[in-house]
Parts: structure tokens; sequence; C-alpha cells
């Protein structure tokens, strides 16, 4: 007996992406789309292409925004993927499959992503597993601001088909990523009690380019590879400042100009 599936998607203002992003996975039973405060045409886009759109103004987070679009989900097992995201046919057939033989309680997708024209097979991008289907009962996100996770119960398994990521198609896009990936990021390092000087910024961001360009083989991605590293610096040192500038602001709060007299 076919088991349901539901698809969610979290958005923003993913009008340029929505509509082939649903388009993608249009063969599932329901689609699920959380929008926080999108000033373009992707509600619009997305109730054109039938999928169930539920709008909330705030922002709390990646994971509290994907808790959020699993509690409408009412499908037996759930698919996750985000608007820059597609299903190929070679994975729906993996994932239909897999819905029917139930060998796991969630399954792991290989994800192919690309940069500025370039799909990238280093860097510590590919095959990068992400947990994308799972049983809805067994799984739930966790809190994190920015790079959630599945928090499933029972055992996993990997598709071999990968999901495609459209993740930064112009430089506009990097620039965009950069300031909110790392404004995100040094707001959960305060949150988790860690400390930063620019000594660390400048030591991390300088691992960070290490890391992805040497030791994760980015230099054989070429010119993509070598951007991918300097974005990768750029986006460490910036959390770190960020957190330092936070810190301070904690340190020394704002008092007012006109305090009540006693």
């Amino acid at each position: 007996m076919a088991k349901m599936l539901s698809v969610i998607i979290i958005t923003r203002n993913e009008a340029a992406n929505i509509r082939a992003c649903i388009a993608s996975v249009a063969w599932a039973d329901e689609i699920v789309v959380v929008d926080s405060g999108s000033t373009d045409d992707t509600v619009g886009i997305a109730r054109e292409m039938g999928a169930l759109v539920y709008r909330h103004a705030d922002w709390p987070g990646f994971g509290p925004q994907k808790n959020r679009a699993l509690s409408y989900a009412t499908g037996e097992w759930v698919f996750s993927i985000d608007a820059d995201e597609r299903v190929t046919p070679e994975l729906r057939a993996e994932i239909e499959r897999a819905m029917l033989e139930e060998g796991a309680a969630g399954y792991h997708c290989p994800r192919l992503s690309q940069f500025c024209g370039t799909f990238i097979r280093h860097c510590g991008w590919y095959p990068d597993y992400v947990l994308r289907l799972f049983k809805r009962e067994a799984g739930r996100f966790s809190d994190s601001l920015v790079h959630e996770s599945v928090l499933l119960t029972g055992n996993t398994a990997r598709f071999k088909s990968p999901l495609l990521h459209y993740s930064y198609l112009t430089v506009a896009d990097v620039e965009r990523k950069v300031e909110h990936y790392s404004n995100a990021a040094a707001q959960q390092m305060l949150a988790a009690g860690k400390r930063a000087s620019l000594m660390s910024a400048v030591l991390s961001a300088g691992w960070a380019f290490l890391r992805t360009y040497v030791l994760r083989l980015g230099a054989l991605d070429g010119v993509a590879g070598w951007r991918i590293a300097l974005m990768n610096a750029r986006t460490t040192y910036l959390k770190y400042r960020k957190l330092t500038a936070l810190q301070m602001q904690c340190s020394h709060p704002r008092t007012s100009r006109n305090p009540v007299q006693k």
C-alpha cells in the first residue's frame, strides 16, 4: 500500500526559486510551504502550484521554522526541501521505493551544489549527505538558528541519487548569504556562551580557507574552489567579529538618558 508523502518547504522572498522547486516534487501527496514575510510573489506562486501555504510574520530561525512546517504536515513520511533545491527523477524513484520498503526511519540524500554556474565536487561540499526523508512521527528539527538538523529516532540509510542544490547563482547571492549566515552564527554562538576576539577571528578565518582549499581539495574545483574558500574564510571572520560586537553590547548595555528619579 502506498504511503502518503508530505513535502515541507520554508520560504522568504523565493519567487525566483519556488516554482521550479515545487515542480520537482509535484508528484508528492501534499506540499506545505511556511512563509515568513515574503514581499515578492513567493506566496502567490506557491499557491498557484498547489501548495498549502501558511504565513508567519516572525523569523524564529531555521530549526524552529522547519518544525512549524513539520507541524502542518499530515503524511506518514516527510521530505524536507529548500526552495533552491530540486529532486531529480532518479531521486524520486529512490524516495518512492524507500517509502514502500520501509528499510529505515530516515534517509540521507547526497547533495550536489552549484556555485555561480559550476557544480562543486570538492571543498567539503560533496557528497554532503543531508537527512531529508523521514517518518513524521520519528523526527523533528533541532532548534538551531542556522545549520539545523533532523533529530531522528530510528535507523537511517543513504540514497545514491543526488539532491540538486542551486545555492549560489550570482555574486549577489554570495554576499547575501555570507551576511545572513554570519549574523545567525554569531547569535547562536552568543547563546551557547562562546567568546571571540580579533585574534580568534583571524585564526579561524585562515583555518577555514586552508581546510576548504587544501584539506578538502577545493583546488580541484578550479576558480570556483578558490572563491568558495575565500567565502568560507570571510563568513568565519565576520561571525567572530559580530560575536565580539554582541559581547560588547551585552557587557555595556545602553542606559536611559533620562533615568527615573527616586
